[in-house]
């Protein structure tokens, strides 16, 4: 007979099937752990936490949006005449109740700015890049001040905005092509300023624009012709006249005259007058003293010959 064994209690006991289901190895990743067991209720919790989260990012972004805007575009401003003397940090960090302002030139809409109008203020300086903060802006109007340096790439981030009026400044430099890219642009003016450089063709691709000016510049080169569209070519777009164009030089196409060729000053079309005159008088003038010196010794040399001839003996 054989003696039993008596297994030792410092062994571990076998696992049931059943058990070993829930019991997690080193081999099993934590990723296949977590599609097998379904997500405990903690989850839940901090979805809909983020869910409520991202539902109102956007109007307290919104606010610390518009105050940067704001901020950044006074500190960029001098104001001479003192009518931006309310535009405190304490007003910018609520510049917003509902659809007012305290504000000058601010408008809001539902507690968020989406117009200002700072024109004839005579202000000074520059304009900010970071007016693109006021995420909501739907009119800019800073016309008819003192404005000097580019027009900022950044304003097409402002992907609602209707109206930019920079007219009447000393803006310089080029006119920005990625303006194309506020589709909802209905109103261009720049006239009366320093811009240069081409008009961008991509400003044609603003189908809802209605209002371009930019007269009065330095603009230069062709028209582009979606801009200056001829009736019948492409019916539905705008046709803007030769006053949206005139008082730039070097600019030229439909609907301004086709391009000149590089014609001569009007001095010096003179002076070329002038030299060939005076040229034709010293030629002439030569051509006379020549032709007197030739006949003055022709007439000696006749003289002389008769007198040899009359010394010489006849035979």
């Amino acid at each position: 007979m054989i003696p039993s064994t008596k297994i030792p209690s410092s062994l571990p006991r076998p696992l049931s099937r059943k058990r070993l289901i829930f019991v997690s190895s080193h081999s099993i990743t934590s990723s296949c752990f977590a599609l097998m067991a379904p997500p405990s209720p903690p989850l839940w919790w901090v979805g809909i936490l983020l869910l409520v989260e991202l539902l109102l990012l956007p109007r307290g972004l919104a606010k610390n949006d518009d105050e940067a805007c704001l901020s950044d575009l006074r500190r960029s401003l001098t104001d001479p005449s003192g009518s931006l003397r309310n535009w405190t940090r304490a007003n910018f960090a609520a510049p917003c109740n509902g659809f007012t302002s305290y504000l000058h030139g601010v408008t809001c809409n539902n507690g968020r700015i989406y117009k200002l109008s700072l024109a004839g203020l005579a202000l000074g300086g520059a304009i900010s890049p970071y007016v693109s903060n006021c995420t909501n802006l739907q009119s800019l109007d800073l016309s008819s001040n003192q404005l000097a340096g580019p027009i900022p790439p950044e304003l097409s981030a402002l992907l609602n905005l209707a109206v930019l009026n920079l007219s009447s400044n000393r803006l310089s430099g080029p006119i920005p092509p990625q303006l194309a890219l506020c589709a909802y642009l209905n109103v261009i003016d720049l006239h009366s300023n320093l811009l240069s450089g081409p008009i961008p063709d991509q400003l044609g691709l603003l189908v809802r624009l209605s209002t371009f000016d930019v007269s009065y510049n330095r603009l230069e080169g062709p028209i582009p012709v979606l801009l200056a569209n001829r009736s019948g070519i492409s019916p539905g777009l705008p046709r803007f006249n030769a006053s949206s164009f005139i008082g730039n030089r070097d600019l030229y196409g439909y609907p301004l005259p086709p391009i000149k060729g590089r014609g001569l000053s009007v001095l010096a079309i003179v002076g070329i007058g002038l030299g060939s005159g005076l040229l034709s008088l010293v030629l002439s003038f030569t051509a006379v003293c020549i032709w007197l010196r030739v006949t003055e010794q022709a007439a000696m040399m006749a003289a002389d010959e008769g007198k040899i001839s009359h010394l010489m003996p006849e035979y």
